[in-house]
């Protein structure tokens, strides 16, 4: 059973950029609610090739920030945010209220089952689903219009795996694997440091 909450409010003074990127810090955080780190966020941003008025998912969308992203650079569209966990739902509904949004609509329920029911996009993106994200990808071939994108970050080995024989499979073109790592400074008593973070790896793809 899912559930469809409509959020946004009037300001955007907290980012008002082209670029994306936004800082981690602008946005607000729950423990055991993922985010898609800012240089992370800002590479996946650009493999959609997002223009105003489209129409974009946001599977697994987690703290938000990849929502709020793609809802500041859709503008005339719109951006459909899903997440089957309770706690990302209400925390991605704080950030999209917080950055000003009034073109992000929240789908609380399994993206397995929700993606049939919705419109179809011009671009998704398919992050943290916990479980078969080769299946929502093989799901949303169907919901992706012709010339369109699809942005998979992926963590683990065999998810990459996964996914890049289904993208084989629904006969994907364009088929773009980047590995993104990042370090970032910290400061310490004699000086800065930079410290690691995991690996990410991006596959994005063209529906023929």
């Amino acid at each position: 059973m899912q559930a469809v909450f409509q959020v946004g409010s009037t300001s955007r003074d907290l980012w008002d950029f082209k670029t994306p990127g936004i800082p981690d810090e602008l946005f607000e955080r729950a423990d055991k609610v993922p985010i898609t780190k800012e240089e992370v966020r800002a590479v996946q941003i650009s493999k959609a090739r997002l223009r105003p008025g489209y129409t974009i998912y946001d599977v697994g969308c987690g703290s938000g920030s990849i929502s709020v992203e793609a809802g500041l650079q859709a503008e005339s569209g719109r951006v459909i945010a899903i997440d089957r966990d309770d706690n990302a739902i209400s925390l991605t509904r704080k950030n999209v209220e917080k950055f000003g949004l009034t073109n992000v609509s929240l789908v609380h329920g399994d993206a397995l089952k929700c993606i049939k029911e919705l419109d179809m996009a011009d671009a998704i993106f398919v992050g943290g689903t916990g479980g078969d994200t080769a299946g929502i990808v093989r799901l949303c071939q169907d919901k992706l219009r012709p010339g369109r994108r699809i942005v998979i970050g992926t963590i683990l080995i065999e998810t990459l795996h996964a996914v890049l024989q289904e993208l084989k499979e629904l006969q994907f073109d364009s088929v773009d694997i980047t590995q993104v790592t990042v370090s970032k400074s910290k400061k310490t008593s004699t000086g800065t440091m930079m410290l690691a973070r995991n690996p990410v790896t991006i596959i994005s793809a063209t529906r023929v």
